[in-house]
């Protein structure tokens, strides 16, 4: 294999790997959509990525995948398959309620997680230094 190609696979990998992390923090009852998954990321305006990630999840992963919704508040549409059903059950079962529409209030029950620093970074005491002069 090339090394670029490598690298790239590399990349994609761990990008992945990242977002993973992100939606198996969403709690039970919770959604979280595409475009919050690729903020707390830390890949601002990559909502895509995310399902491209979902979409290559390992068979019998632990990632709650039904927990990520669109932006609308809907179950996104899949081009195969019966999925989408399955997410909408596995949402009910955890409590999360659809309107005739099939949308469901993110007001009401969208996650808040926050994005987190990378690992090994401290944050630094920022003093004024008007004030210590």
């Amino acid at each position: 294999m090339p090394r670029n190609l490598c690298i790239l696979q590399c990349r994609r990998v761990n990008r992945y790997a990242l977002i993973w992390s992100v939606i198996r923090k969403i709690p039970r009852g919770r959604v979280a959509t595409y475009g919050q998954i690729a903020e707390l990321a830390g890949l601002e305006g990559h909502a895509r990525q995310v399902g491209y990630a979902l979409h290559n999840l390992p068979e019998r992963s632990d990632v709650p995948w039904h927990r990520v919704v669109n932006s609308r508040g809907e179950i996104s549409p899949r081009s195969a398959g019966d999925s989408h059903e399955l997410q909408k059950f596995l949402l009910e079962e955890e409590g999360v309620e659809f309107d005739l529409r099939g949308r469901l209030e993110l007001k009401r029950f969208q996650w808040k997680g926050k994005r987190e620093r990378p690992s090994g970074r401290s944050r630094r005491n920022v003093t004024d230094k008007s004030k210590t002069r």
